[in-house]
Formats: C-alpha cells, sequence, structure tokens
C-alpha cells in the first residue's frame, strides 16, 4: 500500500467517525449525496471515485471549520494530480427519490 492509498483510508475513517458532524455541514453546501468508492483495478491501480450531487447555487466545500478543513488536506494528500472532476449527463431514479434530492440540494429561505 502505498502512502496515498494509506491517507485513503485514513480519511474515509475520520469521515466514518466524524459522520453526524459531515451530515451536518450538508445543508449549507446544498449537498444533497456524497458517496466514495474505491476500485482496484486489474493491474493493480486503486482509483478512488467521488459521486456528490449538489444544488446549481452550491458554493461546494466550505472549510471554515476542523472538519472541512481536514477533509480538504486528506484530499489534497490523496488526489493525484490533474484530477477530474466528471460532468454529469443522465440521473434516473424513482420521483420520490428525485423530489427529495431536489429539496435536499435547494437552497434554504
Amino acid at each position: 500500500m502505498d502512502s496515498r492509498e494509506a491517507e485513503f483510508d485514513n480519511w474515509m475513517a475520520m469521515l466514518h467517525e466524524r459522520y453526524d458532524e459531515c451530515v451536518a455541514t450538508l445543508g449549507r453546501e446544498l449537498m444533497a449525496v456524497e458517496a466514495t468508492f474505491l476500485n482496484q483495478e486489474a493491474d493493480g491501480s486503486w482509483w478512488m471515485y467521488h459521486f456528490q450531487l449538489l444544488g446549481e447555487a452550491s458554493p461546494g466545500l466550505i472549510p471554515d471549520n476542523p472538519l472541512d478543513q481536514a477533509h480538504l488536506e486528506y484530499g489534497m494528500k490523496t488526489k493525484h494530480r490533474g484530477w477530474e472532476e466528471l460532468q454529469p449527463r443522465f440521473f434516473l431514479c424513482p420521483p420520490a427519490v428525485r423530489a427529495a434530492v431536489e429539496e435536499a440540494a435547494a437552497p434554504r429561505d
């Protein structure tokens, strides 16, 4: 395991340990869903995939508190230079789930 894989494991452990704090940040970020996946390719290389659904007006991660500062730092240590953000093109789910996601990502008055 290289240092980035170890940092990834530490990052995910920190997020799991502070799960309730993570959930508490979602509203102000207009984040409806976040999930992180790890995949090992046949050649032994590892890839991290991060999936998020956020509102159009989302400011993204706001590192003005210890949790989000740590989250940002782990990301900087773990992600490869030149990492890419994929552009969503299709979202399929039942209407009730779509409504819940849209409500979660809507700006708060």
